[in-house]
């Protein structure tokens, strides 16, 4: 969890200090970001909520961290996502919401609170999933 963390980090440093747009690459496609940083996350979160809480100092830096990752790529994922499409913008902001949201449960050591961000946290990801991801989201009336 801890790389995940730090990917996040340099992403998000690399588009403050851009100049313009067009100087700095990513430095990670949106795969990347889904499957190496938002994917184990929200997991990491879920895991521990399902689990019971977390036990310790250690396991809370843990949520924190993955609250923080789950925030701070959905601000991300709204600066680099196709803006014009859909609901891109709105999905994104769900996800950066329920991390910081999370974030703010686990600074507390709230168990409860975050559990009560379960249904939230799971929302964001397949309300997004359902619009972007048609291969796992069959579209109503569509086929897969």
């Amino acid at each position: 969890m801890q790389r995940g963390c730090i990917a996040a980090l340099i992403l998000i440093g690399r588009f403050a200090t851009a100049q313009t747009p067009s100087e700095t690459a990513p430095a990670a496609t949106m795969k990347q970001l889904m499957v190496d940083l938002i994917h184990p996350a929200s997991n990491d979160i879920l895991l521990f909520v399902n689990r019971g809480a977390p036990n310790d100092q250690k396991e809370w830096a843990a949520v924190r961290r993955g609250a923080l990752t789950l925030a701070e790529c959905g601000n991300l994922l709204t600066m680099r996502g196709p803006r014009d499409q859909g609901n891109w913008t709105k999905d994104a902001r769900m996800l950066a919401d329920v991390g910081t949201a999370a974030y703010q449960a686990a600074q507390a050591k709230d168990s409860k609170a975050l559990a009560a961000l379960t249904d939230s946290l799971d929302a964001a990801c397949t309300t997004c999933h359902k619009q972007y991801r048609p291969n796992v989201f069959p579209r109503e009336g569509g086929s897969k």
